[in-house]
């Protein structure tokens, strides 16, 4: 039986996996990091850029579900499943997703940070590599 209302959940839900892409993101930039890449600068810029939107989109989240009096908990983990518990004006209700789900939605959300933070700078490269640059000329 469904006790929260569906604007409550989607609010949570999207909290959550945000969240879990935050910890993708960071994990990533560790491996860019210390990894054997000949030229990694743009990778670490663009996690770091998705990092920041992610960031700021969470927040954004954590202040509607302070003001909605929304909270979610992990409420248990197996290797099949990941069970959340979600509350709400007096009501819970608890949601197992299948942790392939979980991973695919995840890469949703990657995809989206991905785009989003690419969207200001990509009118500005576009400018930069039209004109023409006396760095490369001699």
């Amino acid at each position: 039986m469904r006790n929260l209302k569906q604007r409550d959940l989607d609010i949570a839900s999207r909290y959550v996996f945000l969240s879990m892409a935050l910890v993708v993101i960071q994990q990533d930039r560790k491996h860019f990091d210390i990894g054997k890449f000949k030229i990694k600068e743009p990778y670490l810029e663009l996690l770091g850029k998705m990092e920041l939107e992610a960031r700021k989109e969470r927040r954004e989240l954590k202040n509607q579900m302070d003001r909605l009096n929304i909270q979610v908990v992990e409420s248990g983990r197996n290797d099949s499943f990941t069970s959340f518990l979600f509350l709400a004006r007096g009501y819970e209700e608890k949601r197992n997703y299948f942790n392939p789900a979980i991973r695919k939605k995840v890469e949703t959300i990657l995809f989206e940070l991905m785009r989003k933070s690419q969207q200001p700078a990509r009118g500005n490269q576009m400018r930069k590599m039209m004109t023409p640059s006396n760095d490369l000329q001699g």
